[in-house]
């Protein structure tokens, strides 16, 4: 995947020169690279640590269960031992591919609430309110439903509708009626608040990531030029500026000059890794590993949040769950033909087909918690399913106050650095996922849910007091997946970039990626984050035009 030309690029077979230097072709890094090299003025070189993006099973929306363990496209990261969760270490799969998480992901669309913006305006991140982020949401989108207030078409990023709706998703959205969440026909709309069917990144039954949507066509230019199995070692400065990148490829390592910019979009574990391996960090971390303070920005790797999931898994009494499907050899033959002729099928299902977003308590001003629904059930993602018939869904509190760090082990860039969540840390995250878990309970025995339930697997309804659902969340809890804010927007003494995106205290270096959110936002993450690049990419330009 290849698309220089000589009249854009001066190369030697150690040395790149052009004007931006992206580094991580993921969520973000595509984005970019599309829209910085739209005009033909701007040559870009896109560097990624994984592979191009052929594996299969990235393109069928369900393979993101073949691609949980999969180490040649998946980062594999564990945190450290977390207290909060009896001292386990929860699996953290990043995408290291074309794509980055975005061929790997669940695939859900879910932008987050009007609020989050407005609060990251109001923490004094000018131009970062809800009213200012939407242009770049319906910009980046292709709508299935036709454009709205809310929305979008003729974008890069196509947004579709379910192909394989299913009884029990259906079912799940009725029982949240019953105890009193309304339905919700769109959670990028108006309000976040209800029950109903998510949207998914894909288009014609096929993963749209970023790669995808973004990339090839910016190929056709002849102003990109991409590098994969590049890991990124560090940047490079004149004095406080960054002037380009080095980089090891196939055992060689190799050097690139940013005549403009150097905009590192390697997400909220790389990024802040790639500044801290580069002299921008705590100070001491640096020094004990022997790396030269180049800016010491204790912000850097600060300030880490995720969203953690707790699942309960029940039985069914009908063999219609993704479990009966796979398990039995004949259905599925069936399913993989069913997508192979029409694109059809449970093939087609996201990490979600159905969710609901609530509060825990009705005083709170909008949801604290998000429902993932799904109609089968395992003991943790990537892992065989089960070998009854069963469906799963799990709680998610959307605004963690848990805060944790990324911090280099070593100054080897091939060293995994140490992540630590800090799950439950909080009376307040506690507090909403037992009361999260009660409400979950009581939609999955709603009437509508009668015929499709018979029994509870997981927790049990032994599990009846506050303090067992708690420990139910310490033995079983584990991440959704959105880790952000470890190199975040903001004015204070900890804020990594300014409101352009922009490390503090240096020059000629943005981060652009999940890790800049002042917060954690109240929803999936992918989807923001190619707004964040979308954002960006225009910043980027004005600067360069003036």
């Amino acid at each position: 995947m290849n698309g220089q030309t000589a009249s854009t690029h001066r190369a030697s077979a150690d040395a790149i020169e052009v004007d931006y230097i992206i580094v991580g072709a993921g969520s973000a890094g595509c984005v970019l690279a599309n829209r910085l090299s739209a005009s033909g003025k701007h040559s870009v070189l896109l560097l990624e640590a994984g592979p191009k993006d052929r594996n299969i099973w990235i393109h069928i929306p369900l393979g993101y269960g073949k691609l949980f363990k999969e180490k040649t496209v998946n980062w594999m990261y564990q945190t450290e031992p977390e207290p909060g969760l009896d001292g386990r270490s929860v699996f953290q799969p990043r995408g290291k591919v074309l794509g980055g998480s975005s061929s790997i992901n669940g695939l859900l669309y879910v932008r987050g609430q009007h609020e989050d913006y407005d609060r990251w305006r109001q923490l004094g991140n000018t131009g970062w309110g809800y009213d200012d982020v939407l242009p770049y949401f319906k910009k980046a989108e292709n709508q299935t439903r036709g454009p709205s207030e809310y929305h979008g078409v003729g974008g890069p990023l196509p947004v579709s509708d379910s192909r394989c709706p299913d009884p029990l998703s259906e079912a799940f959205i009725a029982a949240a009626a019953e105890t009193g969440i309304p339905v919700n026909n769109d959670f990028n709309g108006a309000t976040q608040e209800g029950a109903g069917w998510f949207q998914t990144t894909t288009k014609g039954g096929r993963r749209a990531s970023t790669a995808r949507a973004y990339l090839r066509p910016a190929l056709k230019q002849g102003n990109v030029r991409v590098e994969t199995e590049a890991l990124a070692q560090r940047i490079l400065f004149e004095g406080k500026r960054a002037i380009g990148i080095e980089f090891k490829q196939h055992g060689a390592v190799r050097k690139a000059r940013a005549r403009k910019e150097v905009l590192v979009s390697s997400g909220a574990y790389n990024s802040p890794q790639l500044l801290q391996l580069s002299g921008v960090g705590p100070a001491d971390l640096l020094k004990e590993h022997g790396i030269e303070v180049l800016l010491d920005a204790p912000g850097v790797g600060s300030d880490l949040q995720d969203h953690m999931q707790v699942r309960m898994v029940m039985e069914c009494p009908q063999k219609i769950t993704l479990n009966d499907f796979v398990n039995h050899p004949v259905r599925r033959a069936m399913m993989g033909l069913q997508y192979a002729a029409f694109r059809t099928g449970p093939l087609t299902y996201a990490a979600g087909t159905t969710g609901a977003f609530f509060k825990t308590d009705p005083r709170m001003a909008s949801p604290d918690i998000q429902i993932h629904f799904l109609p089968f059930s395992t003991d943790k993602m990537g892992e065989k399913l089960h070998p009854f018939s069963g469906f799963s869904a799990s709680v998610c509190q959307l605004r963690p106050e848990s805060r944790g760090s990324l911090r280099i082990k070593s100054a080897d860039p091939s060293v995994p650095p140490a992540i630590r969540i800090n799950y439950l840390a909080t009376e307040t995250d506690r507090t909403a996922n037992v009361e999260g878990l009660k409400i979950l309970r009581k939609m999955l025995n709603a009437p509508a849910m009668n015929p499709f339930v018979t029994k509870e697997v997981e927790p049990g309804t032994g599990t009846v007091t506050d303090e067992q659902w708690l420990a139910y969340c310490r033995q079983r809890g584990s991440t959704v997946y959105h880790p952000t804010s470890t190199c975040r927007m903001g004015n204070d003494a900890k804020a990594v970039v300014d409101q352009r995106l922009r490390v503090r205290g240096l020059e000629g270096l943005r981060v652009i990626d999940a890790s800049i959110m002042p917060d954690l936002m109240s929803g999936n993450t992918n989807a923001p984050v190619i707004m964040i690049a979308e954002k960006a990419s225009d910043m980027i330009l004005g600067d360069a035009r003036s």
